[in-house]
């Protein structure tokens, strides 16, 4: 598991340090702060393996840029064993130089879930230097390297499973796809595969939802996402199991998990489950099973749906926040919200009213009419009662509970009954 990372002169700002929580990790924060970038350097200092291109680090500095992390890197029921790594970059050689070898690494299974709906596998028992990594259609389609194959792909595996006469990888992959679904209402329950195409000779697998059968490549782009997030879970465990066999050792009890934008694609009725979902899903592999997430996310909608759960014993909650020009990474502590409107008006999303932009203005500017404010440091079409009357009936519905306060002041103030 990964326990402390710590950056200097590299991403957004002069210094990151974060302290992890043993089981669930939520970042939060604006656009372009250094979520995605943070994962990117927790999966290489996990696996060795950059995703995509390597971290750079800042340019015209005076202290060396450097990547410390503390990683355990127990496996099984092995003792507690901790591994500190310090990498800085070589500017000649333009990449990251340290103290490697394959202990550095973590023995957790490790999967990075990115937001464009590429995923990357980092398994100690089968590649124990290099990682899989998946585009979307690698994913379905499988992957080969230099003449093998590495992963058949979830269209192929789906229908090979639910063939195999004793289905166990078909029962674990149709009950993490059942927990997965959002509501019973919602339910997806796996078909019979079919023919699909004159050009595709093979079977596709299906899905009977609500209002059909639906062949899974002509699925939605969010049922898409959460099939593909299934599957890659089912079949890492099941070859990690595999491998562990040939290998015969027992497999690890540690899953980590980078999670990049979970709510990307889905509906918010799947945003409101997909994170306890995952996390229950995970003890189908194994009872005795420990898991660390590491999850970005922009969803009030997410952090609501962990309010039942969260533990403060094993959870943490971090805002990258822009304060003077300067990106922070701060931890925050929790603190339930109760629903949407009090999660965006909070601090982690800091809006001062959950609504359009125009209705925030009018609202503000009615209120400091009710409190008799300074109109003139309004916008010019908003000064008087009348301007801000014909705005609130322009951006807001009439059940909004704005209104009964609105028409309460007004009728006092325009009788002259009173000067609030």
């Amino acid at each position: 598991m990964l326990k402390e990372l710590h950056l200097q002169q590299v991403g957004p700002t002069d210094h990151f340090d974060v302290e992890f929580a043993v089981r669930l990790n939520i970042f939060t924060g604006d656009n372009g702060l250094g979520k995605s970038f943070l994962l990117d350097v927790a999966w290489w200092v996990l696996t060795g393996n950059w995703v995509d291109q390597l971290a750079y680090p800042r340019r015209h500095t005076d202290e060396l840029p450097k990547i410390v992390s503390k990683i355990d890197t127990r496996n099984g029921r092995l003792l507690f064993h901790e591994i500190n790594f310090e990498s800085h970059f070589d500017f000649p050689e333009q990449k990251w130089q340290g103290n490697w070898s394959l202990d550095n690494f973590s023995k957790s299974v490790v999967i990075y879930v990115q937001v464009d709906g590429s995923f990357s596998v980092f398994d100690p028992a089968r590649k124990r230097d290099n990682a899989y990594n998946f585009n979307p259609d690698t994913l379905w389609n499988g992957l080969k390297q230099k003449g093998k194959v590495l992963c058949n792909g979830l269209i192929q595996d789906w229908v090979t499973w639910q063939n195999q006469p004793n289905k166990y990888p078909f029962q674990l992959f149709a009950n993490v796809i059942k927990k997965l679904a959002p509501h019973p209402d919602e339910w997806i329950e796996i078909g019979e595969p079919t023919r699909v195409s004159v050009e595709d000779v093979r079977d596709i697998p299906t899905i009977n939802l609500p209002y059909g059968n639906v062949p899974v490549t002509q699925a939605s782009a969010g049922m898409k996402r959460v099939l593909g997030l299934a599957y890659l879970l089912v079949w890492t465990w099941y070859e990690h199991e595999q491998a562990s066999e040939l290998r015969q050792q027992e497999p690890t009890n540690q899953i980590l998990l980078l999670i990049d934008e979970i709510e990307s694609h889905l509906h918010p009725r799947w945003q409101r489950v997909i994170l306890p979902a995952i996390l229950d899903v995970v003890t189908e592999f194994q009872n005795s099973i420990k898991i660390q997430a590491l999850v970005t996310t922009h969803s009030p909608l997410v952090l609501a749906s962990l309010e039942p759960n969260f533990n403060e014993e094993e959870d943490k909650l971090f805002l990258f926040k822009l304060d003077d020009r300067e990106v922070t990474l701060d931890e925050i502590p929790w603190s339930k919200q109760g629903d949407t409107v009090g999660w965006l008006t909070s601090e982690i999303f800091g809006l001062k009213q959950a609504r359009s932009k125009e209705a925030e203005i009018a609202i503000e500017a009615a209120e400091t009419w009710m409190r008799n404010g300074n109109m003139n440091e309004l916008p010019e079409n908003l000064r008087n009662h009348t301007q801000i009357h014909q705005e609130l009936q322009k951006v807001l519905p009439g059940h909004d509970p704005f209104w009964a306060r609105w028409i309460v002041t007004s009728e006092k103030r325009n009788s002259g009954l009173s000067g609030v």
